[in-house]
């Protein structure tokens, strides 16, 4: 995780406030890391601490990130092409596929 930019981390562990701070900073919503921007990174790590925790699943920082203006169609350069919103299909996120229905309209 050493490797990853502040906004990268911050969404890593679900930390809003500190995203919303690097964001207002001049951090760029569509940052890439390793093919995937800061909307796909919370796509990953939601579904992973669902799957992981058995906990409910949550789309808190995809829906923080849809409201500042991350898009949901965008492919990522580095991760073969595919959308979040295409992301958030596969993964069967389904609280953030209907954030992106519901962006769409």
């Amino acid at each position: 995780m050493n490797d990853l930019s502040p906004a990268h981390q911050a969404v890593e562990r679900g930390d809003l406030p500190l995203l919303r701070e690097l964001l207002d900073g001049g951090a760029d919503i569509n940052e890439e890391h390793a093919g995937l921007t800061l909307l796909h990174h919370a796509i990953d790590v939601e579904v992973d601490s669902h799957t992981q925790t058995g906990e409910p699943l949550h789309a808190d920082v995809t829906a923080y990130l849809l409201a500042r203006g991350a898009d949901p169609k965008r492919p990522s350069d580095g991760g073969r092409g595919v959308t979040a919103e295409q992301m958030a299909f596969v993964r069967r996120h389904r609280l953030a596929s209907a954030l992106f229905e519901r962006v769409g309209t």
